[in-house]
């Protein structure tokens, strides 16, 4: 299963290098059409996922829950739930 993203880059390669038609191009990808044109709302949330992932690897064993409280420490002001959605 591809995500999105990768099946919006795949829709623009195919129309750009074979001059397909967005339907065409959808229908060979399998790519819903309102999904290509649709843009994502979320914030990129960078720095927050790799300062996560940094945390993440340095202690292991700790959950989200955890890892939420030591990015509290630090002055990250999201919530609980912006973090499990990340982790």
């Amino acid at each position: 299963m591809v995500g999105p993203a990768v099946q919006r880059d795949a829709v623009a390669h195919l129309q750009a290098v074979m001059g397909l038609s967005e339907r065409r191009a959808c229908s060979i990808v399998g790519a819903d059409r309102k999904m290509v044109r649709s843009q994502s709302r979320r914030p990129p949330d960078a720095e927050l996922r790799t300062r996560l992932r940094e945390l993440a690897n340095e202690r292991r064993r700790f959950g989200y829950r955890r890892l939420f409280i030591l990015l509290r420490r630090e002055g990250e002001p999201s919530g609980i739930n912006r973090i499990h959605r990340l982790y």
